[in-house]
């Protein structure tokens, strides 16, 4: 294990359990292709989206990344100010949450289009690799800690650059019933490194039933199949993905990476991140 390769306690056994209603097979099965029916088609698009400028591209990022999450069956809601008011000028910054599912990535992508920080064996898939690469996705070889500067040295070039980019400093992928993993403070130093703040995400799903924990279904945890993780999300009726946009950490507020990965973990996990706040359903 390396401090971008820890492990999480939760097992598809203890964690993805679903208690709210459930769909048939075939309303599932129908969900199922739709949802891939969608990813497929941004996988094609992949080249045409990346000759657009830099806003047209995002809100085609948008608006496919949400069609994802929608496709599969899950509500989205989106709670806080994702960009910033018109007229400020939009600088590099350093988005970074909670993991629980491969929901998260479409789920985030759907309000702060950015550069992802991926494992490295990503890039050796078939087709997904070059795409992946294509599109700006920076990678981390999550079990050679010799290979962290570099990566950390290209997380800090792309946010000076001016591009957001987005981190899931846990390295592992909790359950989201508990209060997850340590944030890891390698990227962080990549925020202070390139003088940019900080953006807290926090994100939770939900079953149909007010008052019920957490939902289940949506993790993808452990040594679980990516199969049945998706035949999951589809049979589970009534899922809510819930992504909480904070109030950003400025850049240069705290002394070190260690304290802002801190402070940033505080953020996602505390009571406060829980506050009312304007949202809005889709």
């Amino acid at each position: 294990m390396s401090v971008w390769l820890p492990t999480a306690p939760c097992t598809p056994h203890t964690c993805a359990g679903h208690t709210g209603p459930v769909r048939g097979r075939l309303a599932a099965s129908a969900l199922l292709v739709a949802g891939c029916i969608v990813v497929l088609v941004g996988v094609v698009c992949v080249p045409a989206v990346l000759l657009l400028g830099q806003a047209p591209r995002d809100r085609l990022i948008r608006w496919w990344a949400y069609g994802v999450v929608r496709a599969f069956g899950v509500r989205v809601r989106v709670i806080g100010r994702p960009q910033p008011p018109a007229g400020e000028a939009h600088t590099g910054v350093l988005v970074v949450a909670n993991h629980i599912s491969w929901l998260d990535i479409p789920l985030v992508a759907a309000v702060l289009p950015g550069r992802m920080l991926a494992k490295s064996e990503i890039r050796r898939w078939p087709a997904l690799g070059a795409l992946a690469a294509l599109g700006g996705t920076l990678f981390v070889e999550r079990d050679r800690l010799r290979a962290l500067p570099v990566t950390v040295r290209d997380i800090a070039g792309a946010l000076r650059g001016g591009s957001r980019v987005v981190v899931f400093p846990e390295g592992s992928t909790w359950c989201g019933r508990g209060t997850g993993g340590r944030f890891r403070p390698a990227a962080f130093q990549a925020a202070l490194d390139a003088h940019v703040d900080v953006r807290p995400v926090r994100i939770t799903y939900r079953t149909a039933w007010p008052g019920e924990p957490a939902a289940g279904a949506a993790a993808f945890v452990g040594d679980d199949p990516l199969t049945a993780s998706l035949w999951r999300v589809v049979t589970a009726a009534g899922l809510t993905a819930e992504i909480r946009v904070l109030p950003p950490i400025p850049a240069g507020t705290l002394p070190g990476r260690r304290a802002l990965a801190r402070a940033a973990q505080t953020a996602v996990a505390s009571d406060s991140a829980k506050r009312s706040a304007e949202s809005v359903h889709h």
